[in-house]
Formats: structure tokens, sequence, C-alpha cells
């Protein structure tokens, strides 16, 4: 059985809707079996910025702790469920290794420093984070995992600084049409980092808003449903999977989270 990793983390968002995305954590873990998901305690407070230039990171680093141990308790592959973006960051410190590449499929680039960003949310800057390029006591060690073991996939909102990052870094970025025109796009750039195992992040607004409305900053001319699921069956069919991530889901009531989660629980089965 598949186990799940439940963050309702809504601190590293940038959004004004970011508290919605607990209402999302939590519609997605009703759907799922309740014996085999681990919840993480997430403060209510929106925390302190200390000296990090990242906003509510007193607060992140709290739940960075918890997350990276529920991972690491158990060696099968877990599926975190969130919140925001960020919630990915500890998930991957805890099974990274020189095998592992990371495939990041988000409307957007996630590659803010504290220094670029200009909101100072962490969701920003959790890829960036994951390179080991960000503030202490949130980011990686540098070196855990390298810009040439990352793939950045649907990403179509990318702003100059992280755009220049991309270029500077060598990150491979397939875009939306790259990953819905051909499954094995995503399995081939992977296979191309030579990695053995792969973590999956995904941000729902990778996909379009056609087809799947509940997030926060929805971005046109995204991946279709059909299209994501069959690159990542693509993907696992080559590559050991290490462990994956649901971010994002932000419903806008309880009703629009139905709508929506026949689309993501068909995306859990994927994953799992």
């Amino acid at each position: 059985m598949a186990r799940f990793v439940v963050v309702p983390q809504w601190q590293g968002s940038p959004s004004a809707r970011a508290m919605s995305l607990v209402d999302g954590a939590e519609a997605i873990a009703g759907d799922l079996p309740a014996s085999a998901c681990h919840r993480v305690a997430v403060p209510l407070e929106a925390g302190e910025q200390l000296e990090t230039r990242v906003r509510r990171a007193s607060s992140l680093m709290r739940v960075r702790e918890a997350i990276a141990a529920a991972v690491a308790e158990d060696p099968s592959p877990a599926i975190v469920i969130g919140g925001d973006c960020s919630i990915s960051v500890p998930a991957i410190d805890a099974v990274a290794g020189d095998d592992l590449a990371v495939v990041w499929l988000d409307a957007h680039g996630d590659l803010h420093s504290p220094d670029t960003s200009p909101s100072g949310a962490f969701a920003g800057m959790a890829l960036r984070a994951v390179l080991g390029e960000c503030a202490a006591g949130l980011a990686l060690e540098p070196g855990r995992v390298t810009p040439d073991r990352v793939v950045l996939a649907g990403a179509r909102d990318l702003e100059p600084e992280e755009s220049a990052h991309v270029a500077d870094a060598g990150i491979a970025h397939l875009t939306a049409n790259d990953v819905e025109e051909r499954a094995e796009a995503l399995a081939d750039a992977v296979a191309a980092t030579g990695a053995g195992r792969v973590y999956i992040h995904v941000d729902l607004d990778v996909l379009d808003p056609a087809h799947l409305a509940g997030v926060a900053m929805s971005t046109p001319f995204g991946i279709t449903p059909l299209g994501l699921l069959a690159s990542i069956g693509a993907l696992r069919s080559r590559v050991q999977l290490a462990g994956s991530t649901i971010a994002g889901f932000a419903p806008q009531n309880p009703a629009a989270a139905v709508d929506d989660m026949g689309t993501i629980l068909r995306l859990v089965s994927a994953l799992a």
C-alpha cells in the first residue's frame, strides 16, 4: 500500500488565498486510506522571518523537521500531500543521494533566492532551496542535488531572474508542449541525467486551468491530465521512484474541491 505524508502547510505561499491550501490538503487526505496517512502538525501561527529574509521562516523550519522525519521513517516511497510547494524541500532532502534526479512539474520556476524574491515567500524559492541556494535552516546542503540532476517541466511563468538562473545553471527545461506532445520526453530528460532514482514534484498549477481550477495562481496553456499521467507513467516505467509530492491544491470552497478530486486521485494513483 502507498503511504502518504499529509502536510497542510500554508506559510510558504505568496498567495492571498494561502489558507485555502489547508482545505486542499485536507480534501485530498479525506479520500485516502486513513491507515496509510501520516499527518504532520503545522503551526497555527504565521511565524517570524528571523534573519533569513524568508517570510514565516520560524514556522517553516518547524514543519521541515517533521516532514523529513516522516519521509525517512520508512524506506518505501512516500507521497507528500500539501500544502505549498516548499513541503518538497525536506522530503527531497530525506531521500537525496548522488543517484537522485528531481522532476519539478510546476507552472512557475520556484527558483528565486531571498535576494531576488519580490514576495519573500519560500514556495517561490523551493527549487532553489533544493539546490542548496537559500537561507540556512531551510535549504539542502549544497551538492546534495545538483542542477544537472534537475528537470523543470511545464513551467511557463518564469520571472527574468528565474529564467536567467535556468540558463546559467544549465537546468533542463521542458515546456508544457514538450510534455504534452510526447509521453517519453520527461523520461528521456531524466535518463540523460544518469540518475537511477527520481523524485517527482507536482504543483497542480502545472495543469491547464481548463482541467483543474483549484489552484491559487492559475496559468493558461498548461498540461492536460492525460498528458501528465502518460508522462509520469513513462517515467516510472524506466526510473525507480524515490518519492513524490502533490502540492498547490487551493479550492475556492468544498463543492469546488469535489469537482477537482477525480483528476487529483488519478494523479495519486499514477504516483502510487
